[in-house]
């Protein structure tokens, strides 16, 4: 089980860290050679097509990576299918604000001004609070159908999953150019 969890993982992990990033050539170099220590480059947008791509991957392989890794019973999947699927339609409902905010934040980084950034961090921060917030109304409920043990793997997979997920994004959106 333990091998499971870690390949399945480790997939995941490998598909959302090696999704090419945009603005930089295949192949190229991540330093610059005026800045010999300058670290990785930082992407140069994230397209519709880039996001709509992840979002697809990550719906296809999150449901399969959490059946892979949970081991659950028929009498438990019988209960806890229903349950996965209304939890991760409410994600996918606060994360739609995440996707909106990237979008309007591409669109604008050019010419951001110094509301904007802060409506960003504001926007950025209340949906992670969101997150939280919902984690928190469906894990007892969760815990009501499985076993404490496989209530809290499923919350540990679907952290993972999350945190990889926001890696990925963050590897999409450029930082903030303050001279701009």
């Amino acid at each position: 089980m333990k091998r499971n969890m870690q390949g399945a993982l480790l997939l995941a992990a490998g598909a959302f860290l090696f999704h090419p990033i945009p603005g930089r050539a295949q192949g190229a170099p991540a330093t610059s050679a005026s800045q010999p220590d300058a670290g990785p480059a930082m992407p140069t947008s994230a397209t519709d097509e880039d996001i709509k791509m992840l979002r697809a991957g990550i719906r296809s392989n999150r449901k399969q990576i959490v059946a892979t890794n949970m081991s659950l019973t028929t009498d438990e999947a019988t209960k806890f299918w229903p349950l996965y699927e209304e939890y991760t339609a409410e994600v996918r409902r606060i994360n739609d604000k995440r996707w909106a905010m990237m979008k309007d934040y591409a669109a604008n980084q050019a010419n951001m001004t110094d509301e904007q950034a802060k409506d960003y961090m504001r926007i950025s921060a209340e949906v992670d609070g969101e997150l939280i917030t919902l984690r928190g109304k469906y894990m007892p409920r969760f815990e009501q159908l499985l076993p404490p043990k496989k209530a809290v793997q499923f919350y540990q997979i679907d952290r993972r999953l999350d945190m990889l997920m926001n890696l990925q994004l963050a590897s999409l959106i450029p930082l903030v150019d303050p001279t701009n």
